[in-house]
């Protein structure tokens, strides 16, 4: 799948850092990881080695993020989002997949930069948003996390909007984001794109950066207030924002 000696030497550099600091946005927020990792490290690797690898590690990373912080999950913001996740995991593959990457790169790029904004000019929570809103938060995350890997910022977006504890915006996130890596593995196993010796070997060797990142990211979550999360959320989504178009244009 990968011949080793085409392999950039740089790699061996970039890839542990920018894993680390992946993950600590994890930690930090629940999310976050492959709309970091994959833009920078799909220079260095093939995007079908790179995306089954990473949701390996999103896999790992949010479940034990999710277990460790348990009692600060929602159930019932999972009890309504999950369905209509599992709504825009169908629409991803059937629809979107259909519509040109270059579009639909550039409009999401937008869409979550302008949250992004609004979350860092406005990072006190001032009303608690309708949950008729799970609705297209659900379809929408579903559909990006199908075609993009990053549905992250639209969960965060909605939660954040349904309070103001961030523990259970982190916690409920992050269990999330282990649904949507799950049943993207099983899908990555049935179309062969995970069935490859070099990517759990790959994952292996960055599973302790990664672990690193999660201990890092955790810490300085602690620290935060409510308006600080939501403002690092807020500069999460304009990062990610930004990559997408950067990628879309050049």
């Amino acid at each position: 799948m990968i011949e080793p000696a085409s392999l950039s030497p740089w790699l061996l550099l970039v890839a542990p850092i920018v894993i680390v600091v992946a993950y600590t946005v994890l930690g930090l927020s629940g999310f976050g990881a492959t709309a970091i990792s994959v833009p920078i490290l799909a220079h260095f690797l093939p995007v079908t080695f790179l995306v089954p690898l990473v949701v390996l590690l999103d896999l790992v990373a949010s479940l034990a993020l999710g277990i460790a912080h348990r009692e600060h999950v929602s159930r019932e913001e999972l009890k309504r989002l999950v369905p209509w996740m599992f709504v825009g995991f169908v629409l991803g593959v059937t629809a979107l997949v259909g519509v040109p990457d270059h579009g639909l790169r550039i409009a999401l790029g937008v869409f979550t930069a302008a949250l992004g904004i609004h979350a860092i000019l406005n990072p006190a929570l001032t009303r608690t948003i309708s949950k008729l809103w799970v609705i297209p938060a659900g379809i929408v995350g579903g559909a990006v996390a199908t075609v993009f890997g990053a549905g992250g910022p639209i969960y965060a977006t909605y939660m954040s909007g349904r309070t103001q504890d961030k523990g259970v915006i982190r916690s409920t996130i992050s269990t999330l984001i282990s649904i949507s890596a799950f049943s993207r593995a099983i899908v990555y196993a049935v179309t062969g794109l995970l069935l490859h010796a070099a990517i759990f070997l790959g994952a292996l060797v960055l599973a302790p950066f990664a672990w690193i990142g999660l201990k890092v990211g955790q810490r300085i979550h602690v620290g935060l207030s409510n308006e600080e999360l939501r403002r690092a959320i807020g500069y999460l989504l304009v990062f990610t924002g930004t990559s997408l178009l950067l990628r879309a244009f050049l």
